[in-house]
């Protein structure tokens, strides 16, 4: 499966973006999802993810109740909805999909990755 994120952008503290991840090659029903972050000089790091169904998602406790992860299967697309967003929240944002029925915390679960796209929170 390709993967193809989108609509980072600069925004202030406090402020709302969305991203979207567009998937093509193969059934996008099969698919867990995830997005990762990885800001300058550190380590990748879990943000959320959503099983197949969307049943069950998980939260990083850094973005619990401000970040929501949903899904449209019509569409072939996740997306990370990003509220009351923090300077701390600037990023690279990548989506990742792992063909399994439950999402994943581990960066090592997910065998596809979007090419990322960067979001900048000002104070």
């Amino acid at each position: 499966v390709q993967l193809q994120a989108c609509g980072g952008g600069l925004v202030q503290a406090g402020g709302s973006l969305s991203l979207s991840c567009a998937a093509s090659g193969r059934p996008f029903g099969i698919y867990s999802l995830g997005w990762f972050r990885q800001a300058p000089g550190k380590q990748r790091e879990f943000v959320a993810a959503i099983n197949r169904t969307g049943a069950s998602r998980l939260y990083s406790d850094s973005v619990k109740g401000r970040f929501t992860i949903p899904r449209d299967n019509a569409k072939d697309t996740v997306y990370l909805q990003m509220n009351s967003l923090k300077p701390e929240d600037s990023a690279v944002y990548y989506c990742a999909a792992r063909q399994s029925a439950w999402g994943s915390r581990i960066i090592r679960d997910y065998r596809y990755w979007g090419q990322g796209t960067l979001v900048t929170v000002s104070s």
